[in-house]
């Protein structure tokens, strides 16, 4: 499984997600010009990415029900 491309790119996905989140969280916290200008545009990075890992990690877990090795 650790092997697998697809399932490494799945995790890096998550990992991803995770970066956008921490920084858009860590911003709306802190406040300031930063949040104003980029508040919003994070978030809507952070939904294409987390969508990006969810077709990612479904697509991996349907074909390795499929038989996929």
């Amino acid at each position: 499984m650790f092997s697998d491309p697809i399932f490494i790119i799945g995790v890096l996905a998550c990992f991803l997600v995770l970066i956008i989140l921490m920084i858009g969280i860590g911003s709306f916290a802190k406040g300031g010009e930063f949040n104003r200008k980029h508040s919003n545009r994070l978030m809507r990075y952070r939904i294409i990415a987390q969508a990006g890992a969810v077709i990612i990690i479904v697509g991996y877990a349907w074909w390795r029900s499929r038989g996929g090795n």
